[in-house]
């Protein structure tokens, strides 16, 4: 009887390991941004941004939004950054170094560390939850945060959700092979969302083994 079970129980798990899962819908991982933080991000207070000034280098430096929303910068001083996304603050600063000082001054403003980044970490893990960001973050760094896939993780398909305004993108990606150096690594954005899925064979084989003692009661009827 033993033995039966056993048999069921291999045919079944290989029928799962030879099904791709249906809840996660696979797209190119090139549909994802490299940048930190989407185009659309609102800076906000306590974010750092970095400013870089083409071609004058002391005017171009690393700030931190203070509580107020504000930044203070050579030559212009105080200006607003809090609300304003990446590339509205470098039309601004470029609109206000271009005044007085400089004749049609290139300005780029990009967001360093945001003390609003988050990522979700759900599915698989061992502690799921909400964590915060600082710096860049890459997908295996953020399921480090979670501390790591759990005993039925499908580490052949984790998915990154991410939205940029009312559109909403997904891609799957390959944990093992990202591991074994086969597969880049990809950057993890403001609030993304991290699914790790379970695996179904994994998790019928646990089922097994936890019946395995009522599997051998029935020997002895």
């Amino acid at each position: 009887m033993i033995f039966f079970a056993l048999t069921c129980a291999l045919a079944a798990t290989s029928s799962f390991a030879a099904t791709p899962s249906s809840s996660f819908k696979e797209v190119a991982s090139a549909g994802l941004r490299t940048s930190l933080v989407p185009d659309d991000y609102r800076i906000g207070p306590h974010d750092t941004l970095d400013i870089a000034v083409f071609q004058v280098e002391d005017l171009s430096k690393s700030v931190r939004v203070d509580n107020g929303g504000t930044i203070l910068l050579p030559l212009i001083g105080q200006m607003t950054a809090s609300g304003r996304t990446s590339k509205q603050l470098s039309d601004e600063l470029a609109a206000e170094f271009g005044k007085k000082y400089m004749n049609d001054p290139l300005v780029t403003v990009t967001v360093k560390e945001s003390a609003g980044q988050r990522v979700t970490v759900d599915g698989a893990v061992i502690q799921p939850g909400i964590y915060p960001m600082s710096g860049e973050t890459s997908l295996m760094q953020a399921l480090a945060l979670a501390q790591g896939p759990a005993e039925l993780a499908d580490l052949h398909h984790v998915a990154i959700f991410r939205n940029s305004g009312a559109q909403r993108t997904q891609a799957v990606f390959d944990l093992a092979a990202i591991r074994a150096g086969e597969a880049a690594d990809p950057r993890i954005l403001a609030n993304d969302v991290v699914i790790v899925e379970t695996s179904g064979g994994r998790k019928f084989l646990r089922g097994l083994r936890n019946a395995l003692p009522f599997l051998q009661l029935l020997t002895f009827f």
